[in-house]
């Protein structure tokens, strides 16, 4: 083994162990936000015993589950039962390795370790675990792993309302799945690329692609919420009618495994809508920033400071969408499955369709073949994306296409 590649294992093995950990510390202040934030919305107090401000609830819950009892139904199938929230738990967790997190840093190191021998290192380094060409292609692909995960659980635990919850929770999450996809084709269109490096650099040189493709984000964040079985999707644990879905016959770190898993994936939907819509890591109003690497090299010079700065943007875009998490759960009540089974097919879907053959069009018209769009390209585009706003919700609004608890009671006797 040379001593560059020792020196690039080294770096990739300190990346995975500074996004392995921040995610879990994520995990662990989403929670107690969460809890502070509903404690602030209901005009209570939330937790404020464990640690100043309460912050260290979520360690003491972690620990209280470290050494509760694992129990085991009697007629479960021990190794389904134990492999599903391991599923859900690895799943998560490597959702995050393709999100670049902040502007290229370089580093440089040249030592020598006994036994272990040279380590070089010498290069500007993108911060991202993985730099796949296929980028947030990944994403999807991992992310239905999920699902895998949540159909063993309610399976192995051999009990009716474990099961109920995970065909409820695979149906609605496939159904999402497409809605999800197909609302980042509209990105593929416009950026040309399906690497979050390039997305990145792209709406660096012109504007943020929540203008071009405001509608493809609506439909995102509507998906991201049933796929994270968030209120108001989260049908397949709802416990007023399923007593706990999926996870009915899990305690202890398999229970806190699952729930790991649930908050991982808020953090990186939040994430890959602040990556994909909103600039990721770019700084707003400036070039200062504009550090890329690729074939044709560094654009302008890398240092510690500017991604220190992009990282604490780029934390603070995430932020902001994992409070809107919360907030809408603490604002809209939970859906009927048929609503979120009609929204998902007869609204979501066609209307990804019909918005995907729009923007196409759009686009073969306003940009030649091989050339970026333009600032004026863009706002052309929003302009359409109103359009297109519009039509939907003025539809929807009107319980065309959603007959639900708004639809007109009919009178007796079939009148």
């Amino acid at each position: 083994m040379t001593p560059e590649l020792k020196g690039y294992l080294v770096v990739t093995v300190l990346k995975m162990i500074v996004v392995f950990s921040g995610t879990m510390v994520g995990v662990m202040m989403v929670v107690w936000a969460e809890r502070r934030v509903s404690g602030w919305i209901q005009l209570r107090l939330g937790p404020n015993r464990v640690g100043p401000f309460g912050l260290l609830q979520s360690v003491a819950d972690g620990l209280k589950n470290i050494l509760k009892e694992e129990v085991y139904p009697a007629y479960a199938d021990r190794v389904l039962f134990m492999l599903a929230p391991a599923i859900a738990f690895t799943s998560a967790m490597l959702l995050f390795a393709v999100v670049p997190f902040a502007a290229p840093l370089p580093i440089t190191f040249d030592f020598t370790l006994p036994i272990l021998g040279q380590f070089v290192y010498d290069r500007v380094t993108p911060m991202v675990i993985a730099d796949l060409p296929i980028g947030f292609l990944f994403i999807f692909a991992i992310s239905s792993l999920g699902v895998y995960g949540v159909v063993l659980a309610g399976w192995a635990s051999n009990s009716k309302y474990a099961f109920l919850g995970a065909v409820r929770a695979s149906s609605q999450m496939v159904s999402y799945e497409i809605a999800l996809g197909m609302s980042l084709i509209v990105i593929m269109i416009l950026a040309g690329t399906v690497e979050l490096d390039d997305v990145i650099a792209m709406q660096q040189d012109t504007a943020w692609l929540i203008l071009p493709a405001t509608f493809a984000f609506m439909l995102f964040a509507i998906s991201a919420l049933a796929e994270t079985n968030r209120l108001p999707f989260d049908m397949p644990e709802a416990e007023s009618e399923l007593v706990s879905g999926y996870h009915t016959e899990y305690s202890a770190m398999k229970f806190s495994m699952f729930f790991i898993a649930e908050y991982a994936s808020i953090i990186t939907m939040s994430a890959l809508m602040a990556t994909l819509f909103f600039g990721g890591w770019d700084i707003p109003f400036t070039t200062w920033d504009d550090v890329r690497v690729g074939t044709a090299g560094v654009s302008s010079e890398p240092s510690l400071v500017k991604t220190i700065a992009t990282l604490g943007v780029f934390t603070f875009k995430t932020i902001l969408f994992v409070l809107c998490f919360i907030w809408i759960r603490w604002t809209l009540p939970r859906f009927r499955f048929d609503q979120v089974m009609a929204l998902g097919w007869k609204v979501l879907l066609p209307s990804a369709l019909v918005y995907i053959m729009v923007i196409a069009t759009a686009v073969w018209v306003l940009v030649d073949v091989g050339e970026a769009l333009s600032f004026m390209d863009e706002m052309i585009l929003f302009a359409i994306n109103i359009v297109v706003i519009g039509v939907v919700l003025l539809v929807v609004d009107r319980g065309r296409l959603i007959v639900g608890s708004s639809a007109p009671l009919r009178a007796r006797g079939g009148a």
